[in-house]
């Protein structure tokens, strides 16, 4: 057989059965996408390697567990973000069931911020009750509000016993923002970083309230089966 022959052989196949070459164009496309995030998540995590004593060692943020735990999570988050509020219970659980395999390190970033979102003071608010220890308190009441106006917000303040004469001078100090706005930087400094929440948890990322693959990467970083998270 000579190569015109089999190029007829090969033309009239394709010309039956036209799925074959629907399958092979689809099949291309396919590994084109798969090379090009495979690509993308490489320069993330590459991203992510530079931004990690930011992400995990700045004495600025606040954090709950040990620095030495198993699992170290940090969260990027708004007050004025409904997703943020839905996985806020995951959060508190993962403190409150793993104890010192768990450390969180809260990301305050308020890109929500706006005349009736009140995101940047809920953020400073809640630095500012960390001063005298009562971050915890007031940032797990904030993520229960629905909505937070000024008054609520330091209402909540009030309610976790804090001085609040020195909440008040506390909550001018341009630290607080200068703060927010380095953890802003640092957010959009991250590739695949579309908005709050995001969770950085040993290394890999999770972006958006998505429970399923919370609990996947956690689990997993934690060496339980699913069932035992």
């Amino acid at each position: 057989t000579n190569k015109p022959e089999v190029e007829e052989i090969v033309k009239n196949y394709l010309l039956e059965n036209p799925e074959v070459i629907i399958e092979s164009v689809e099949n291309y496309n396919q590994k084109l996408i798969e090379e090009a995030r495979l690509k993308e998540d490489s320069q993330t995590q590459e991203v992510l390697a530079k931004l990690s004593p930011a992400l995990l060692d700045d004495a600025r943020d606040i954090s709950i567990g040990p620095k030495d735990a198993k699992v170290t999570i940090v969260e990027f988050f708004d007050y004025n973000c409904g997703y943020c509020k839905a996985t806020a219970k995951w959060a508190a659980d993962a403190i409150k069931n793993h104890g010192d395999d768990v450390r969180i390190v809260f990301k305050e970033v308020p890109l929500l911020d706006g005349p009736n979102r009140h995101s940047r003071l809920a953020a400073k608010a809640a630095l500012a009750a960390a001063r005298q220890g009562k971050y915890s308190t007031v940032h797990f009441s904030m993520m229960a509000e629905r909505q937070l106006s000024p008054e609520r917000i330091e209402k909540i303040v009030e309610l976790s016993g804090i001085d609040m004469a020195q909440y008040k001078k506390d909550l001018e100090d341009p630290a607080l923002d200068k703060q927010l706005d380095d953890a802003i930087s640092l957010a959009k400094q991250i590739p695949n970083f579309g908005g709050t929440p995001y969770y950085y948890i040993n290394g890999k990322t999770v972006a958006g309230a998505n429970m399923a693959k919370l609990n996947q990467v956690f689990t997993a970083e934690l060496g339980l089966n699913q069932d035992a998270k």
